[in-house]
This record gives C-alpha cells, sequence and structure tokens, in this order.
C-alpha cells in the first residue's frame, strides 16, 4: 500500500511527501471528506511510512522492513486505530490517553488512528484536548471523519486540515480498468461509467459494485446490459426514444414507453428525475466548452451530441423547468403516474407552444391544418354556396380562408369579377385586416405625461406619489427617462408594481423601457421649495453666549459671582 495507489487525492499524497521530505511533519491530521474516497487509507499510509525503516526516495514504503512487515500483518504495536462511533465515550479516551504515555518500543512514532471522530461525546473531545495540544514528541494522532462541522473548534485549530475531494468518473474508470487487467476481466468502458455514476464520487461503493457483478457475470465478461440489469438502472436507449417521440409531438408512443418503462418496475419519479438528467446532458451538449461535464462513455456521447443537434436550446430549457416542477410537486400528487404523464404529454407539445408565443396568428393556422385554396375551390365548386353568404376571419388580423355557412338551398356559385366567391372573400378578409393593423401612434411624450399622471393618482401611498408627483419624465424613442430628485426616488420607482404594464398598454408599446436618474438641478428646486423648520427656542446658555459676544466682561462678572445656568 503506497500514496500513489491511492486514486484522486494526488494534492493531498503529494502534501505529505513534502512534509517527510521537509521533516516538517504535524503532531496532529484531520482528514476529512466524503465516505470511500480513502482517508482512512491515507492514514495508513502515512503510519507506515513513518516507521518505515528504508524510506525509498519519493518517501514511500518500502514494505520489507520489520515494521513494513508487521503493518501488512496487522501486528504493530506503534500503530493504534481506535474506531469513534463505536468508542466514543470519556473512558475509552483516558485509555487512549494512558497509552500515549509510553515510548514506542520498535520504531520511531507511535500513531493513533481515530476514525469517524466527530461521534466523540463533549466530555470525549474535553478529555482528549488536552494530549493533543501537548503531546509526546513521539506521538502523531491522524483523524478521519465526514463531517468535520461536528468537531469542536478547538480540535481544529490543533490539527492540520486536509480536505479529500470526491473521486471523478474518469478516475474510477482507470482505476477500474487497471483491475481488469490486472484480473484478466474484459469490460466494456460504457459498463465501467454506469459502476462510477451509481458510485456517487465514492471508490469503495466502484469496487463493491464491481465486485458483485464480476461475480455474477460468467466468462469474466462484464457488459453494458448485465450492468444495468444487475443495479436495475433505466438505459439510456429509452430516453432517447421518448425523446425522439416529443421532438415530433408524437404524444402515443411517449405515452407507451412511459408505460413500458413501468411495467419493469421503475417508479414514475426514477423516469422523471432520469429524463431531467438526459435533458441537462443535451443542453451541455450545446456548447464545446461544457462536453466535459458530460460523464457517459463515448458511445453514449455520440448518441447525445447528435440528439443535442436537432433539438432547439428554447425546447430544452421549457422541458427543464417541466421536469423540476413535476419532482418539487410529485409528493403531493395523489395519482403520481397521471401527475408525471401531464408534465411528459406537456414537453411533447413544447415547440408548438413556443411558436405560439412567438406568432400566435400563424401557430393556430399551422395547428388548425386549413386545406390548400385549391382544394377548398375545387370543394366549393362541387358543393354550391347558399343564396346568403357569411364569412368569418378564424385567424385573427392575419387573410385565411373563409368558411362557407349554409344557410339555403344548395345553388350554382356565381362568378364575380372574372375570378371565383373565394377569391373575392379573401380579398375583403385581407382589407380588413389592413384597417385593423391601421392603428394611431400612441408613443409620444403627450400621451406619457398623460399616463403617468394617471398612474400617480391611483398610488395610495402619499411618499410615493409625492416622489411621482416631483419627477419629470422624458420619451426618448422607446425609452422613458425620469429625472428625479434623489436616490430613495431612484430606486423605488422603477419597482413600483404596475407601471410598466400599465404605461406599455397606454403607450401602445410591448417593448418600452424606464431609466432612472438624479437631477441635481430638480433636487436644488425642489429643497429650496421645501418649507424650512422652525428654528429651536433658545437656552439660557445660548443666550448669555450671544450677551458676551456683545460685552466680554459680562463674562468675568459670572466668575467673580460664582454664577451658574439653570438649564
Amino acid at each position: 500500500m503506497r500514496f500513489d495507489d491511492v486514486v484522486g487525492q494526488q494534492h493531498v499524497s503529494q502534501t505529505l511527501k513534502n512534509a517527510l521530505r521537509n521533516e516538517q511533519v504535524a503532531h496532529a491530521f484531520l482528514f476529512c471528506g466524503p465516505r470511500g474516497v480513502g482517508k482512512t487509507t491515507c492514514a495508513r499510509i502515512l503510519a507506515k511510512v513513518l516507521n518505515c525503516e528504508n524510506v525509498t526516495e519519493d518517501f514511500e514504503p518500502c514494505g520489507e522492513c520489520a515494521a513494513c512487515q508487521s503493518f501488512n500483518e496487522n501486528a504493530s504495536f506503534n500503530i493504534h486505530e481506535l474506531d469513534a462511533a463505536s468508542n466514543n465515550s470519556v473512558e475509552h479516551i483516558r485509555a487512549l490517553t494512558e497509552q500515549v504515555r509510553f515510548q514506542p518500543q520498535q520504531g520511531k512514532k507511535k500513531i493513533y488512528i481515530i476514525d469517524e471522530v466527530h461521534m466523540l461525546s463533549q466530555a470525549a473531545f474535553n478529555a482528549f484536548l488536552k494530549t493533543l495540544e501537548e503531546p509526546p514528541p513521539y506521538a502523531i494522532f491522524i483523524l478521519a471523519t465526514t463531517e468535520k462541522h461536528k468537531i469542536i473548534p478547538t480540535i481544529l485549530s490543533r490539527c492540520q486540515i486536509f480536505d479529500f475531494k470526491r473521486i471523478q468518473i474518469p478516475e474510477m474508470v482507470a482505476h477500474l480498468e487497471h483491475i481488469c487487467k490486472e484480473e484478466n476481466i474484459d469490460a466494456e468502458k460504457d459498463a465501467l461509467h454506469i459502476i462510477g455514476q451509481k458510485a456517487d464520487g465514492a471508490l469503495r461503493d466502484s469496487l463493491s459494485i464491481f465486485d458483485r457483478i464480476a461475480s455474477s457475470v460468467p466468462d469474466k465478461k462484464i457488459t453494458y446490459d448485465s450492468v444495468i440489469t444487475n443495479l436495475n438502472i433505466l438505459d439510456y436507449d429509452y430516453y432517447f426514444k421518448v425523446m425522439d417521440a416529443m421532438l415530433v409531438e408524437d404524444v402515443s408512443s411517449v405515452m407507451l414507453l412511459f408505460d413500458e418503462i413501468l411495467n419493469k418496475g421503475f417508479e414514475p419519479d426514477i423516469f422523471i428525475n432520469g429524463l431531467a438528467g438526459h435533458l441537462r446532458n443535451l443542453l451541455i451538449c450545446k456548447d464545446e466548452k461544457t462536453l466535459k461535464l458530460l460523464e457517459v462513455g463515448e458511445n453514449v456521447r455520440a448518441r447525445y451530441a447528435q440528439q443535442a443537434q436537432i433539438t432547439p436550446t428554447s425546447y430544452l430549457l421549457t422541458a427543464l423547468n417541466i421536469a423540476n416542477d413535476c419532482d418539487v410537486n410529485y409528493r403531493m400528487a395523489r395519482n403520481k403516474r397521471l401527475h408525471v404523464e401531464m408534465s411528459v404529454i406537456k414537453m411533447t407539445y413544447i415547440n408548438r407552444a413556443i411558436e405560439l408565443a412567438r406568432n400566435p396568428v400563424a401557430a393556430t393556422a399551422t395547428a388548425e391544418k386549413k386545406t390548400p385554396d385549391a382544394n377548398v375551390s375545387n370543394q366549393v365548386a362541387a358543393n354550391p354556396a347558399p343564396t346568403t353568404k357569411s364569412y368569418e376571419n378564424t385567424t385573427g388580423s392575419t387573410p385565411a380562408v373563409a368558411q362557407v355557412k349554409e344557410e339555403a338551398p344548395k345553388v350554382t356559385m356565381p362568378q364575380l369579377g372574372g375570378g371565383s366567391l373565394l377569391s373575392k372573400l379573401e380579398a375583403e378578409v385581407k382589407q380588413d385586416a389592413e384597417k385593423t393593423e391601421e392603428k394611431p401612434n400612441l408613443l409620444t411624450q403627450e400621451n406619457l405625461e398623460k399616463a403617468w399622471a394617471t398612474f400617480t393618482e391611483r398610488i395610495e401611498s402619499p411618499l410615493i406619489k409625492g416622489q411621482f408627483k416631483t419627477s419629470k419624465v422624458k420619451l426618448e424613442g422607446e425609452e422613458i427617462k425620469v429625472s428625479v430628485s434623489g436616490k430613495v426616488a431612484k430606486e423605488s420607482i422603477p419597482l413600483e408594481p404596475g407601471l410598466m404594464v400599465f404605461l406599455r398598454q397606454q403607450l401602445g408599446c410591448t417593448t418600452l423601457k424606464l431609466t432612472c436618474h438624479i437631477d441635481e438641478i430638480l433636487k436644488k428646486t425642489i429643497e429650496a421649495e421645501a418649507p424650512k423648520a422652525p428654528a429651536a427656542p433658545l437656552t439660557n446658555r445660548d443666550k448669555y453666549k450671544k450677551l458676551v459676544e456683545k460685552n466680554e466682561k459680562l463674562n468675568e462678572l459670572r466668575k467673580r459671582f460664582d454664577l451658574t445656568f439653570d438649564d
């Protein structure tokens, strides 16, 4: 066991090697970090190096001396390990402090490794504090914990603290590949990536999962399918299929795939969380700078890149928002399957909703799937129009194909002006639309001042109403510049609820903006017009000072007779 065998903690191992090289080893260390990242392993290696008789040039244990051999056989009398989770009382710490008083019989140092040190009781911490503060020169304490915040500050201040980080998936995969090579196991890289993801940053968990899967597969061959089967993980392929169906608004396929996933024994929340992760990965693929955040195998990475190219960013952001809302409200939903199904249906029709928001008229016309003009003309010719005609503009202001209502017996369709009745109706609809679009220009300085005065009268707070009345507004293009007299008005006016909505409606401009600035001239004018507070009445001392200014001898008279003031 060497420092080089520790995966993903090079910053810790290199620092410890430098301390050994410079002979500046502290008397107390605190190793903290998530579970399964190598805290106890590093503590044992450090203890082994400190007692090694023939340390190598790179400050690794030789593994051949008597101290290293006794350590390998768990027979070393100089290295003591204490599990604070089960030995957390004052008596256990007192027994440890009694052992510290005796010098090592063999070797140079006595090392005490206390695992899960945050489990010690308050009294045990106090009993341990004196020994940790002034230990004998041969004693070294190595404390390990997953919850540093539970350790009292007096202990933290006496330790060199090393923060262990979570193991990254590429580092886990590389270590598992090394094990496969040593054990002659054939493993697919995508399968090892799944193991690394399931371990959630803990190398120890990845090794446990790897051992379980390696013992269950025949012929020492670990495949992607065997891993997802053993770990009961939802395959990537399902999310790609669901995404493909949602992009083409095939809601039937989406619902059938969701039903298939539920029949395999997966809960609805697992599916929606997995789908949110899939959407997040697609969003990451949109930018080359964030591709390093995609922790999947090469084959799956290529599929993500391909699907990300055909998925709009606006779609991904909206779908992520829907998936997040579904997850937040999942526990409160009574019919959990229906709750997830509704969210999936919303995701399926996101493109249509976005198009409707951008262009309501065109989106409605597309959704209704109108018949082409030629087909409508043929249909009208085959079915003669009624004597009383009426038409409806079904798509708002944009000209659309007129719908002919049957209100009388069928007759032959007349020809008007050399064209069909349909062409005549379309022309009339177009003229009506053009008239509707001709709106007066409301974006003027006069209308702005009127709207500002109207909104000011609606304000209930006298303070805010006064700020609005004393301010001056000026229209420049699509920007309203407000001159105010103070910082408070500058900050409060833009935040007034409903102000921008009201102004945009009154001036007929949805892109209207508002900015505030302090006008020094306006500020001085308001300060000058403000009523001045009456001066406070003069006290006897003030009156005396004014008299002294006129006659200094009055002060000598007061001192001679030892006079004092009443106030």
